[in-house]
């Protein structure tokens, strides 16, 4: 059976491939430690679990979702809200916020929404992959924006040929940054709706990690720069502030006449999310605000155990403060890829290679904080006796 030219262009999905290598490890009876996915192993708060209980016991939330591809109008009244209290921004819930299965899908619906076939979209080098793989099923052409240590990990637009921004209609940007940890600045948000509004480029600011900061580094929405609504959209997420990734629910915000292009893939793709999923986001949204700072703590307790890990044998160096990932420099000498294997080899401890999220990412692994305790430290112990000098 033949598949569709688009899919063969599409390289294996990182996270998939890790399953798999972890999964051949542990039926081998080794006893594999992931620090490569980025999905919290803390539990959803209890009062969020208690609203989809009751709430799924209500018939009328068996049917198709309430206002289906939208998302409720009470959910969306409750993005604008916290939008407003966390960010400053205020947001039209009836046409400036949709609903979303996770904003992983909404990277996805914005290329339909914008992109036609042969259209070039900027992306970061490194990046989050699943941008790529939308840009490329949207018959879109991913360019790679090189983003590198000396300027922050922030995109140099002037840098750009004239001749590919021409043919540019769309930016992904992700900050803070998956898997860098960079964060964006006031300042470059203004260079950023500048570059958009001359080059007529829709940016989709994918924003799932805002809440997750360090060291005093400020909460920011793209949003809040003037002109932002004009030129994009942000979509940010439950999954991480709040310890919901498979309840898969998000949000994408700003400019209306682009949520309502995104809207309408929506309204063709799927019917929307489950009612009861809604009302508990509501109520994590409004009332849970105090697991961020929880969940924060926790991080920076095990991100300090890692980079003193680290130091110890013999990497030391300046992480940025954002995402609850920490990218980390190889020793000398040594590719993404060889320490990555000599990690798994001699510790049975599953990172991420840089490599994974372009070429730029070459020199660098990447590591997640979303590990129970106990496995953390035993991780750190095992790479300690492995390679501490």
């Amino acid at each position: 059976m033949q598949i569709a030219e688009r899919l063969k262009k599409i390289p294996p999905y990182l996270f998939m491939e890790l399953r798999k290598k972890i999964a051949k490890a542990k039926a081998d009876g080794v006893d594999v430690i992931s620090l490569a996915i980025g999905d919290p192993v803390d539990p959803t708060p209890d009062s969020i679990i208690a609203e989809l209980c009751r709430t799924a016991h209500d018939p009328e939330n068996h049917r198709y979702p309430t206002d289906e591809e939208k998302g409720m109008f009470a959910f969306r009244q409750e993005v604008a809200r916290w939008y407003e209290i966390r960010y400053g921004v205020k947001l039209d819930p009836a046409t400036e916020v949709l609903g979303l299965i996770g904003s992983k899908e909404g990277c996805h619906h914005f290329v339909m929404a914008r992109v036609n076939p042969g259209d070039v979209v900027l992306m970061t080098d490194p990046g989050y992959p699943a941008y790529r793989a939308s840009i490329l099923m949207g018959e879109g052409i991913p360019y790679n924006v090189p983003i590198l240590p000396a300027n922050d990990y922030l995109p140099e637009f002037d840098k750009i040929p004239a001749d590919v921004c021409k043919k540019a209609t769309a930016l992904f940007l992700n900050y803070p940054n998956n898997p860098t940890g960079a964060c964006a600045t006031r300042e470059f948000f203004v260079k950023l709706v500048a570059f958009a509004k001359a080059n007529d480029i829709a940016v989709c600011y994918d924003n799932p990690y805002s809440e997750v900061l360090f060291d005093g580094q400020e909460r920011l929405s793209f949003l809040s720069c003037p002109g932002a609504m004009d030129v994009g959209v942000e979509l940010n997420s439950l999954s991480k502030p709040y310890n919901m990734t498979g309840w898969r629910i998000g949000m994408a915000c700003g400019n209306p006449d682009l949520i309502a292009a995104i809207s309408k893939v929506k309204e063709n793709t799927d019917s929307g999310i489950f009612n009861a999923v809604q009302f508990a986001g509501i109520q994590a949204l409004r009332n849970e605000t105090a697991n961020i700072e929880k969940m924060m703590a926790i991080y920076a307790r095990r991100r300090t155990r890692v980079l003193t890990t680290l130091e110890r044998i013999g990497i030391k160096f300046n992480p940025p403060k954002g995402t609850f990932y920490l990218w980390v420099p190889t020793p000398k000498g040594m590719s993404s890829l060889e320490f990555t294997n000599q990690l798994f080899e001699k510790t049975a401890v599953v990172v991420a290679s840089g490599t994974a999220y372009g070429q730029y990412g070459e020199g660098f692994i990447r590591i997640s904080l979303t590990v129970a305790d106990s496995r953390l430290e035993e991780a750190m112990v095992r790479i300690e006796k492995a390679f501490g000098k």
